[in-house]
Parts: C-alpha cells; structure tokens; sequence
C-alpha cells in the first residue's frame, strides 16, 4: 500500500511541478501508478504563484489525477479573506492580519493581479480580489478535506489532538495545532503524516512524519513515498530512506 506525499507547497509552483517530475520518475521505478499523492495543504502564500498552483492542482484531480489535497491554515485564511476581510480566523494571532507581510496574503493576491495588497486600503483591495479570484478556485479550496486517512498513515495539515478519535478532532486543531501534538511521544493508531510546523527538512519521529521543509521560506519542497510505515525522500538522484529520530528537536 504505496503513497506519496507532498509538504506545504506556499505558492511555489516550480518547486510542486518539480516534485511530482520527482514522484512519476518513481511511480515508473516500481511500476505502481495508481498509489495516490497526498498534498498536505498550505497550498498558498508567501510564495510567487498561488493561483498557478491552485489552479494545476484543481484540473489534475478534474482530469483524473489520484491526488488529494488537504486543507491548510493559509489555505483558510486565503477563503475567510475573501468572504470576509475583516474577520478573523480563530487560530491567527490578533495581532496579524491576512496581509501581514508574515503572513503572506499579499503575494497570493498578486498572482491574480491585485498590486500591493498590503499597502492599499483595505476595502478596494477586498473589491478587487473578489472579482479576480475564480469561481472555481474559491469552491476548489472550500471543499477541500482536513485529513486523509490510507493504509498506515494518517495524513493532515498540522496535526491532532492526542487521544481524540480523528471523526471528533476540531478542524481549527487540524489545521494549525502545534503544541500539546509536536510534543507527544505516544503512539497514533496510524502514522501522522503533516507540515505546518517548518523546519530545515523532512524529520520522521517515529509516531509522525513532519515534511515541512520550509518551502515558504526560501527551503525545498519533500516529496515522500511511504511503503507501509518505512519512509523514503525522493531526489533527483532517486530514494534516500528515512530513518525514525524521536529525539530530533520539533521546531
């Protein structure tokens, strides 16, 4: 029961075609071309190309592709932006806004045309938004799922909730819980695979498997194949094995 995973992508549409050159160059390999790949979501922000990620990923999976794509916080903050520029979401800190610049709105709103997003007010900006984000990218990202459940792996964008059955987890915990899951040492009933907490690279724990490898913020983009719960990073020069750390620092 093969996968193939893919960590926070944050609009960096080289680097998401780059990484499904690197999974079709192994589907080939082993000659499985039905095992799915799982996005782990945070499909937008920071990065040049929101709207051309968006956009690639929504007529793969129209066209047949067996890709799944999980939502992730930015990816919610990107749809409760366009329904409704004030409002906040629950797990953002009151501090930050959509467009704050650490947040990384403004870029997302520049691939489809809206200039300087973060400079202008904010009513025109919304407007302008509004009218140029596409129909179908608004229901592609509503309707994405919080997590995936396949053969060994649970696949989510931030984590859970230890010791709540994944049909009674919150969705604000799905996509942006951090602490108390990054520190629990227990065992899941499947392997925890997610993004959302970026470090320098992929780190399997033992219990989880974190592939945000920082792509938001200038580093790579994973691709992973999972056999099971034996965990390979896939390169340009094929597969490197990833071997369980559980002491590996979680941030």
């Amino acid at each position: 029961m093969r996968s193939y995973a893919i960590g926070d992508i944050h609009g960096h549409f080289d680097l998401l075609r780059a990484a499904h050159a690197r999974i079709a160059k192994d589907k080939a390999a082993c000659g499985d071309t039905d095992a799915p790949v799982v996005h782990i979501g945070d499909l937008v922000d920071r990065g040049p190309d929101s709207r051309a990620v968006i956009d690639y990923l929504a007529r793969g999976i129209a066209a047949g592709e067996n890709w799944v794509v999980l939502k992730g916080n930015h990816d919610r903050m990107f749809s409760l932006f366009l329904d409704n520029p004030t409002a906040q979401d629950p797990g953002l800190r009151a501090e930050f806004s959509y467009l704050h610049p650490r947040i990384g709105g403004g870029p997302t709103l520049a691939s489809y045309g809206v200039a300087n997003a973060s400079d202008r007010p904010l009513a025109p900006v919304h407007a302008e938004a509004v009218a140029a984000v596409p129909a179908e990218h608004r229901a592609f990202l509503a309707s994405r799922p919080a997590y995936y459940a396949y053969a060994e792996a649970l696949f989510v964008h931030a984590g859970i909730r230890p010791g709540v059955a994944i049909k009674d987890q919150a969705e604000d915990d799905l996509v942006w819980i951090r602490d108390p899951f990054l520190g629990y040492r227990g065992s899941f009933p499947r392997l925890l695979v997610h993004g959302h907490t970026a470090l320098a690279g992929a780190v399997y724990y033992g219990n989880r498997l974190n592939i945000d490898s920082s792509a938001g913020y200038g580093g790579p983009l994973t691709a992973v194949v999972l056999e099971g719960r034996a965990v390979s990073i896939l390169a340009d020069g094929g597969r490197a094995l990833l071997l369980p750390t559980p002491d590996a620092p979680i941030r």
